[in-house]
């Protein structure tokens, strides 16, 4: 009889799914606030809609149902330093967490900037729910910014920067091709 090898939790698993690394950032009421997120999706082309997930009763989460809009900053590879600060529980709270970072106010959210990411999404919440351990913010884009280089990537648990390039071909003579479903937005 063939013994059967037992699969590792599917938690475990999960780590496994790439996912770009972002620090969403609100302005409320004088207060500042940013936190690092690697669950950031594309739910809707049109409207543009993006969603995040937190931690429930995150700060970020209640400052930006308060003042319903939030930033989204994706970061780029050279960026792990900022993912950490702003994933660190024991970082100040309010505006003192950017003295260091290098950031300018957002014209519609007013929300911390934060220089170098790759794109800044800035959003107007659409709505937020619990589901399961984490609290699903839902961000309808206003306005975007693109910058340059490479993604940073949460993976396996851990930061990852790479060269990303279209997955060659299995076709003979074919070349790979940008999805048609793929646009980019002006500001």
């Amino acid at each position: 009889m063939k013994s059967l090898t037992r699969a590792p939790h599917p938690r475990l698993l999960a780590q496994h799914l790439a996912a770009p690394v972002a620090v969403l950032t609100v302005h409320h009421d004088g207060r500042e606030h940013g936190t690092t997120v690697s669950t950031v999706t594309r739910v809707s082309h049109r409207p543009l809609l993006i969603a995040a997930a937190l931690r429930p009763g995150s700060v970020l989460a209640g400052l930006a149902a308060s003042e319903g809009r939030f930033t989204v900053n994706m970061l780029g590879s050279g960026q792990a330093d900022l993912a950490r600060w702003f994933a660190s529980a024991g970082r100040p709270q309010g505006s003192v967490q950017f003295a260091a970072v290098d950031c300018h106010p957002d014209p519609y959210t007013r929300a911390p900037l934060l220089d170098g990411a790759l794109a800044h999404f800035a959003c107007r919440l659409s709505g937020s729910c619990v589901v399961g351990d984490h609290e699903v913010v839902l961000g309808h884009v206003v306005r975007v910014d693109r910058g340059e280089g490479e993604p940073l990537l949460s993976y396996a648990g851990e930061l990852c920067a790479g060269d990303l390039r279209p997955a060659a071909s299995d076709r003979p003579g074919e070349t790979p091709t940008p999805s048609p479903d793929v646009k980019e937005q002006s500001s």
